[in-house]
């Protein structure tokens, strides 16, 4: 695969045995070109770092695909806002914070304006049914307001780790299609 994908990791990042994780790992044995972006103190995030730290990997690395999980999506609407953005080929937004997040460590990444332009030819919002960060009717409208298809799994939690998801050959296979 010579598309260059970037991973984006949320709150407390996304080492192993995360889907991230493993989807970086399997997309290397190829040759791929994948940039894992690991952001400055994932446990207690500061949304001007890791914009900084963001906008910097986007101008080096150059990426055609986007793979975004939870507060990772959040970011990302902050630069879609912006409209700093180059357009990328695919956006993956997996499991993204509602819109109206109270958490007291993710303060600095809220209050979110939705973006109607999420600067991706082709964009896919992934949710689950259970996932406590976010109802689905909170992912429709995001889905709506950027125009994106959707994906709703059943019963995987936050699409994390924690929920079962390691080895996810869903998200690769979409990837290199």
């Amino acid at each position: 695969m010579d598309k260059r994908v970037l991973l984006l990791h949320g709150w407390g990042g996304s080492d192993f045995p995360h889907w991230q994780s493993w989807l970086a790992g399997e997309l290397a044995k190829d040759y791929g070109k994948v940039s894992f972006l690991k952001f400055s103190n994932f446990d207690f995030p500061e949304f001007e770092i890791w914009k900084k730290e963001l906008t910097k990997e986007l101008a080096e690395f150059k990426p055609d695909i986007v793979i975004c999980h939870s507060l990772a999506n959040t970011l990302w609407f902050h630069l879609c806002n912006d409209n700093n953005l180059k357009t990328v080929e695919k956006l993956y937004l997996v499991a993204p914070p509602s819109l109206k997040c109270e958490i007291d460590e993710l303060k600095t990444f809220f209050p979110l304006h939705m973006p109607t332009n999420p600067h991706a030819k082709k964009s896919t919002v992934i949710v689950s049914k259970d996932d406590p960060y976010i109802t689905i009717d909170e992912a429709k409208k995001i889905q709506k307001s950027i125009n994106a298809d959707i994906k709703i799994l059943e019963n995987a939690g936050h699409i994390n780790a924690e929920s079962g998801y390691g080895h996810w050959d869903w998200i690769l296979q979409n990837i290199k299609n």
